[in-house]
């Protein structure tokens, strides 16, 4: 076993019941825990932009990203609230934007790239902020707090892609061949792929058959290999999505924040295509 391995297998250890606690809780810890995850993969973006030369809007970029999944929860549990975010989103939505585009008026000269500044700070807080915010369509659209329901509905995207990450991985190893885009992941293979996508695949029947019934989830095994099979390609996009501005600002990680991942952006690539194409599949199928 390799000591990045290691490390890997140690931070899981720690990470995953730390983090299956505070899902089956939900409500602010949650919240506050996904505006962590998007200040800082915000600031690991505007990081990656950086080397190539262009300044976003760190302070507003990553103040954005982190009030998303707060305020997405307060609209969530608190129904005035809601309407109220309902009624004035689109308007917040663009004084924000034109706040935004005065920063680039202000901060940066035509030299400066201001039109990649400016584009680079939308794309962090919708990318890092605002994808990830709809875990908490899934955690709590219809579940309250201190719901195992609800916290296997998120965790089920989130195992799908472990798994699907982890057989891509040993998958790529033992059976090498063709690459899957040598210009933008050397590393990945073909052989790989396929085995992430049976690796989620296997994940299916495991939680249609023996977790979900035992908490509530009405979801039939031919929706939950629906959702596995979906994750299984849309999660390594979003790894190859990441790998592509890695590979332009020429770095193998985001940050060496996580000991053995790299950064936030490393680890939760695949889950920011993931999470909402998720949600959208539950609604489409009505488990939440």
């Amino acid at each position: 076993m390799d000591s990045e391995l290691v490390r890997r297998v140690g931070f899981a250890v720690v990470a995953i019941p730390l983090a299956l606690l505070i899902v089956w809780y939900g409500g602010l810890p949650l919240a506050a825990l996904l505006a962590v995850a998007g200040a800082l993969g915000t600031g690991e973006l505007f990081g990656l932009a950086e080397r190539g030369g262009t300044r976003p809007a760190r302070a507003l970029g990553m103040a954005t990203a982190a009030a998303i999944p707060l305020v997405t929860y307060l609209a969530l549990a608190r129904p005035s609230f809601g309407s109220a975010v309902a009624e004035a989103g689109l308007y917040a939505a663009a004084l924000w934007l034109v706040l935004l585009l005065t920063w680039g008026l202000a901060a940066r000269s035509p030299a400066d790239r201001p039109l990649e500044a400016v584009s680079v700070t939308l794309l962090g807080v919708a990318y890092t902020g605002g994808l990830p915010a709809f875990l908490l369509l899934i955690r709590h659209g219809q579940l309250p707090l201190q719901s195992w329901a609800g916290a296997w509905l998120v965790f089920f995207p989130l195992v799908v892609t472990w798994v699907c990450d982890t057989a891509a991985m040993f998958g790529g190893r033992t059976f090498g061949g063709p690459r899957l885009a040598p210009t933008v992941s050397p590393g990945k293979t073909r052989s790989g792929t396929a085995a992430g996508v049976i690796g989620a695949l296997a994940v299916a029947p495991l939680f249609s058959a023996w977790i979900f019934p035992r908490v509530g989830v009405e979801m039939r095994l031919w929706q939950a290999v629906a959702v596995a099979g979906v994750l299984s390609v849309m999660g390594q996009v979003g790894d190859l999505a990441e790998s592509l501005f890695k590979r332009e600002a020429g770095v193998k990680d985001s940050s060496h924040l996580i000991p053995g991942h790299g950064g936030v952006l490393d680890r939760l690539d695949s889950l920011y295509f993931g999470v909402p194409v998720t949600a959208a599949m539950y609604r489409f199928f009505g488990v939440i």
